[in-house]
C-alpha cells in the first residue's frame, strides 16, 4: 500500500512539472527557470511536439492518469488489475521518456532540467509499480 501511495505522490509531482512546461509552451509562463538555457532549446525544438500535440501535455495527461490509478490502487490493494494497470502505464511512460531523453542527448544536444526531473519521477514510478509484479512471478 505504501508503494502505491508513493506512486500517487510521485505522479502528483510529475503532474506539476509537466503542467509547468505545458503552461510555458502555451505562453502563459514567460521564462522557464532552468539555469542552463537547455530548457528553452528543448522547448523550442521541433521535437517538443509529438503528433501535433505538445509533449508536456502528454505528460500532464499521463501523470494525471497515473495519479488516479495510484490513488485507486492505494485504496484497493486487493485489486491486482489496478497494480497491473499502473505497471503498464508507468512502463509506457518510461519508454516514451527514454525516447525523449535520447532526442535531447543525441539530436537536440541540450538537456532540460525539468525534463530530467520528469525522467527521474517516471523511473521511480515504474520501479515502484513493477516491484509487486516481480514478486508474483
Amino acid at each position: 500500500m505504501r508503494r502505491r501511495q508513493a506512486i500517487a505522490v510521485l505522479a502528483l509531482a510529475g503532474l506539476f512539472v509537466s503542467l509547468y512546461l505545458w503552461l510555458h509552451k502555451l505562453g502563459v509562463i514567460g521564462v522557464l527557470q532552468c539555469g542552463t538555457g537547455g530548457c528553452d532549446t528543448v522547448q523550442a525544438s521541433p521535437y517538443s511536439d509529438f503528433l501535433g500535440i505538445p509533449v508536456a501535455l502528454y505528460g500532464v495527461i499521463g501523470y494525471a492518469v497515473l495519479f488516479a490509478f495510484g490513488l485507486a490502487a492505494a485504496q484497493r490493494p486487493d485489486v491486482t488489475r489496478l497494480g497491473t494497470g499502473l505497471a503498464i502505464l508507468a512502463s509506457v511512460g518510461f519508454l516514451f521518456t527514454a525516447y525523449l531523453t535520447a532526442l535531447e542527448l543525441f539530436v537536440i544536444h541540450a538537456i532540460c532540467r525539468w525534463c530530467v526531473a520528469s525522467a527521474v519521477i517516471i523511473t521511480g514510478i515504474m520501479v515502484l509499480s513493477l516491484v509487486p509484479v516481480r514478486r508474483r512471478s
